[in-house]
């Protein structure tokens, strides 16, 4: 249901608004995501699996720019080279709060450079990955990542 609810608003958007849009939050492409139920062979488990719709996928391997907040991977680091982001804050997080797996994504930084964490919403630059089967659930990567001032 909520596919279609996406489907009928891109189409009635049109695709020069929704282009102008996209590029200034892609967020919003990436959040169109549909759930589809899988078996879990490792878990032993059925899990819900978020699965990238056609605008999201049209984005993978696209430079995009991203505004959202920084979650480090480990307590006693002052500044990461790979760290999560998402587009809530912490508090409302993929893995903290009520968001989907749409809504964060794994940053790695160009060339390994290292950049200070921060608790206040930052911008940042990259390549997207889109990732079939990343075991921790996520499905966006940016990589060759930089922070835009």
């Amino acid at each position: 249901m909520k596919s279609l609810f996406f489907a009928l608003l891109f189409l009635s958007i049109g695709a020069s608004d929704f282009t102008q849009d996209e590029k200034q939050n892609p967020w919003l492409s990436l959040a169109m995501v549909e759930k589809e139920n899988t078996y879990d062979e490792f878990l032993g488990m059925e899990i819900i699996k978020a699965v990238p719709m056609l605008p999201a996928q049209k984005l993978d391997g696209e430079e995009l720019i991203l505004s959202g907040y920084m979650i480090a991977l480990s307590a006693k680091t002052e500044a990461e080279s790979h760290f999560m982001f998402s587009r809530y804050p912490q508090n409302m997080c993929f893995f903290c709060g009520a968001a989907g797996p749409e809504s964060a994504m794994q940053v790695f930084m160009k060339d390994g450079k290292k950049i200070k964490h921060s608790k206040d919403k930052v911008k940042v630059k990259g390549r997207l990955q889109i990732q079939k089967n990343d075991a921790s659930g996520l499905i966006y990567f940016l990589l060759d990542a930089e922070l835009v001032e």
